[in-house]
């Protein structure tokens, strides 16, 4: 059998399924899907794996019309649509009078992709915007679109999924409408399936449902640790980021630029990599000191072999030979990528956008027009740049006021073109920029209350999560940490000043998988982040797990890993270059 994928989807299956294990399962050959006549192949199945759109169905109607009818033997076609079947879909495909063409029609539940030890994703590319819309709808009194909700259902059919496997969560806690929808979900489905409730020990004590809506603040500010960075400069995808080829060329080659390699540098970026374990989470700031100590060590442990004299010193220095090497090379890898941070870090660009993120954040010049801003606007920085910017300053000040969110606007469309109203307008409904409309500005209490702003940041050795962004404490983690110690009622009344009811559920476990937590046992709590989670979230939770005085250990779950630019865009009607 042959495979034909949807290019989005091979990301995330190569995460659980690489080709080796589909080589095993009889897939002979895999191919894009794209318009035309499919590559030659002998087979005698093709699988289209797709997302139920329109727009794929085009192309896999003109695969199936190009095929070869007098070939022989015939190939079979079969349809699997990711994550759901789509009737709308199979319309299309048979008004196109090629539905027929499919033995099989079914659909694959990916619903959450481990991407490491402690991190799961759905990947679904709509679920900010589906669920943004899901709140405007709410908030204006209008009834619930089917489609807003998908996204949410799917979370949902994961978390019970995850139960299945690793037992029933007994307290779940959540802030957000669509905590509230997912949790609902989840109750009624458990309804809805007795048998579903099993006898697994839980692994999970806890369950925080966190809407991403509650928080708008933190995935517009520049991350600063060093995995955050890599994902605002470059973008990593499913694990993998593509990085400009020159730092990675060998030192040996003539200076002759022919010699260059010009193809981007792919690299994997997970936990498996010792070095990359060690300093993804940590400030940028401090990753030079650790890849200085590193080189140091790994160059100490090449001189041994010196030293080794005997048969038995040269065995071993030779068996530890492969290690050395993996962990030369990674250093070389890191050291290169940090060096091209670093001159993005030092410019007197990023320096200008970070001083003017880190004022909003303090509270300080929120509520009129930025000079900054403005100057980047006449300048014609990139738009997402400019977004980024005005949402925070939006976000920081509770709204802003109307005649400075309008002068915001028509220098906007007057810069960039009027097209780019329809998305202001997407970024209002999402309230990312808005007019502030009580007249009150909430922010400061909520800074003040949740420590969100630390002057006395350590970036070398962090004694607090605001490490993350040098100075801001994301507040979606602040949350998590205050839930865990020492619980939301001390936070009542700002809970209120946040968007969306904060609840608790208790699920009632069967007798005798209650746990009996031993001394010095850390709790376990999956923070469930829906529609989406920063880098810099992902580090500061697992700062508070490493917390030798913490409790809690944390697991990670999201709909989406996203960073300023990716989210925003997400809300774009019309795409632009990134920020930097």
């Amino acid at each position: 059998q042959a495979i034909v994928w949807d290019e989005y989807l091979t990301g995330p299956f190569g995460l659980i399924a690489q080709y080796s294990l589909l080589k095993e399962h009889e897939v002979e050959k895999m191919f894009t899907l794209k318009p035309g006549r499919l590559p030659p192949a002998d087979v005698k199945n093709i699988i289209f794996f797709v997302r139920p759109r329109l727009e794929l169905m085009d192309i896999i109607t003109d695969n199936v019309l190009r095929e070869d009818r007098g070939r022989s033997p015939q190939r079979d076609f079969h349809i699997l649509f990711v994550p759901r079947r789509s009737l709308l879909c199979e319309q299309w495909l048979k008004e196109q009078g090629v539905l027929g063409s499919f033995i099989h029609r079914e659909q694959y539940s990916l619903d959450l992709i481990p991407f490491d030890g402690d991190l799961l994703s759905m990947e679904s590319e709509s679920a900010f915007k589906a669920s943004a819309c899901l709140i405007f709808k709410a908030e204006h009194g209008e009834c619930y679109l089917e489609s807003d909700q998908t996204s949410l259902y799917h979370a949902a059919k994961g978390l019970m999924t995850l139960q299945a496997l690793y037992g029933t969560i007994p307290q779940i806690f959540g802030k957000g409408e669509c905590a509230r929808h997912v949790a609902n979900m989840m109750i009624r489905m458990k309804r809805e399936f007795p048998g579903s409730q099993n006898s697994i020990f839980p692994v999970f004590d806890t369950l925080l449902l966190l809407d991403r809506n509650v928080d708008l603040l933190t995935p517009l500010a520049t991350q600063l640790t060093y995995e955050g960075l890599i994902d605002e400069i470059y973008g990593i995808q499913n694990t993998y980021v593509k990085l400009p080829p020159e730092k990675f060329a060998p030192k040996k080659q003539g200076e002759s630029g022919k010699d260059l390699p010009t193809e981007p540098k792919k690299l994997q970026l997970n936990s498996a990599e010792e070095l990359y374990a060690e300093i993804r989470d940590k400030n940028f700031n401090a990753v030079g000191s650790v890849l200085s100590k590193k080189a140091k060590i790994i160059s100490a442990a090449f001189e041994e072999r010196h030293h080794a004299k005997t048969v038995g010193e040269i065995k071993q220095f030779v068996s530890q030979l492969p290690h050395m090497q993996a962990a030369r090379s990674s250093l070389a890898n890191h050291t290169s990528i940090a060096e091209l941070i670093k001159d993005i870090t030092t410019s007197e660009d990023f320096f200008d956008n970070l001083t003017v993120e880190q004022e909003f954040m303090s509270g300080i010049d929120t509520d009129k027009v930025n000079n900054y801003i403005e100057d980047c606007i006449a300048q014609k920085h990139p738009l997402i740049k400019i977004l980024r910017l005005v949402c925070l300053q939006s976000v920081c000040n509770s709204g802003l006021k109307q005649k400075v969110l309008d002068h915001y606007k028509r220098e906007i469309l007057q810069t960039y073109g009027y097209e780019h109203i329809l998305t202001l307008n997407n970024l209002e409904k999402a309230g990312l920029l808005k007019a502030q409309t009580s007249g009150r500005n909430n922010y400061p209490t909520i800074r003040k209350t949740l420590r969100l702003w630390m002057d006395d940041v350590n970036e070398q050795n962090p004694n607090d999560i605001s490490y993350v962004y040098s100075g801001y404490a994301p507040l979606s983690v602040r949350l998590a940490q205050l839930l865990a110690r020492p619980g939301w009622r001390s936070i009542e009344e700002v809970l209120k000043m946040l968007p969306g009811p904060h609840f608790e559920e208790r699920q009632q476990l069967p007798t005798g998988l209650q746990k009996k937590r031993q001394h010095g046992e850390n709790r376990v709590t999956l923070v469930f982040f829906l529609g989406g989670v920063t880098y810099a979230e992902i580090a500061a939770l697992r700062f508070l797990s490493q917390m030798e005085d913490g409790g809690t250990e944390y697991v990670i779950a999201t709909t989406k890993l996203i960073n300023g630019t990716s989210w925003v865009k997400s809300l774009m009607e019309k795409l632009e270059p990134a920020p930097f």
